[in-house]
């Protein structure tokens, strides 16, 4: 185990313990002129209301989807766990029939959860995920219970018993998550539990910056985000220069390019590290797997660079199916045997 792993304390009962929202993804293949029917912004994440989830429902309904636990940080403990390590994961949903799919989702893949996440009335979040024949994704995100994830739901003691914390940078759109975020990352700090944040989506930098500011503090130890993100937190369109700004928020940064690969920059030296050619079907959660695979990679003793290209392997395998995780636990663990260190 990497000796920054729970900041040199004793073995951790959970490798990760992950703060972030609980949804269900439906997704849908559909072509350009739906999206622009609906005013839907390809390829981002968009906060939306009940009444446009059920107009976008009315004109899907028809159409055949699939149904998955989603979330993005959910979709990185997942894969830890799926990987071989262990996970808590702290949300919020409903008591209704899709919180308890999402629930129960955690619980078949050996990922325990926050004792009081199931207990709200109201609707569980859920994201209708569109995917248009050029494997773009576009996100109707309705939070539901999850908009008030709260300090509540923090369970300090499981906190302590973990190797590292990650959280998801979606939870800056919201004050309670972000107040739940920001608290969660200072106990952290107390406890020495060396912390990841990921700036999760373009509008979320764009949109919410002071926000995530306040998430990061002073800085974290591992920081997620993909070039446009980068460049829209730099406001340049110089990776060089957006790189230079990162690397006084995070003490390792991982900067995904899609097909392209990904960057690792760590210990003074940055390293570009090539994609794996592949048929994308779809790009759902290829940023959630690759920060899962990266924080494994180090869990288990890689190097930055090794476990960025961990990364990008596990991301190429998940574009070519349809969904934002793989199907099961034995899948996590025979991409992670085709691995070639």
């Amino acid at each position: 185990m990497s000796a920054d792993w729970g900041g040199g304390r004793s073995p951790p009962i959970y490798d990760v313990y992950g703060v972030g929202n609980a949804l269900v993804d439906m997704e849908y293949r559909v072509d350009d002129a739906f999206l622009a029917r609906h005013g839907v912004a390809k390829g981002h994440m968009t906060l939306v209301e009940e009444a446009f989830l059920h107009r976008l429902q009315a004109d899907l309904s028809e159409r055949p989807h699939e149904r998955m636990s989603g979330g993005s940080a959910a979709n990185t403990v997942m894969a830890i766990q799926g990987f071989g390590g262990s996970a808590l994961y702290s949300c919020k949903v409903a008591s209704d029939e899709v919180g308890r799919h999402f629930l129960d989702d955690l619980a078949d893949a050996g990922v325990a959860t926050n004792a009081n996440a199931g207990n709200s009335d109201g609707l569980t979040g859920r994201c209708i995920v569109l995917v248009t024949d050029d494997a773009e994704r576009s996100m109707n995100t309705f939070l539901g219970v999850s908009r008030s994830l709260g300090t509540a739901e923090i369970d300090e003691a499981a906190l302590a018993d973990a190797g590292a914390l990650y959280i998801e940078g979606y939870l800056s759109a919201q004050p309670l998550g972000l107040r739940a975020a920001v608290r969660t990352r200072e106990l952290a700090d107390g406890l020495a539990v060396p912390a990841a944040v990921s700036l999760s989506d373009p509008s979320m930098v764009r949109f919410f910056r002071d926000e995530l500011e306040r998430l990061l503090g002073d800085g974290v130890h591992w920081l997620f985000c993909n070039e446009e993100e980068a460049l829209t937190w730099a406001r340049t369109d110089r990776l060089d220069l957006a790189i230079t700004e990162l690397k006084d928020i995070g003490r390792a940064c991982f900067i995904t390019l899609g097909s392209r690969g990904s960057i690792s920059v760590a210990n003074g030296s940055r390293r570009e590290l090539e994609g794996f050619k592949v048929q994308a079907k779809d790009t759902t959660g290829a940023g959630d797997i690759y920060a899962g695979a990266c924080l494994h990679g180090l869990r288990i003793g890689m190097a930055e660079p090794q476990a960025a290209r961990f990364g990008n392997y596990a991301a190429a395998a998940l574009v070519r199916q349809y969904g934002a995780r793989l199907r099961t636990t034995a899948d996590y663990r025979q991409l992670l045997q085709g691995f070639k260190r």
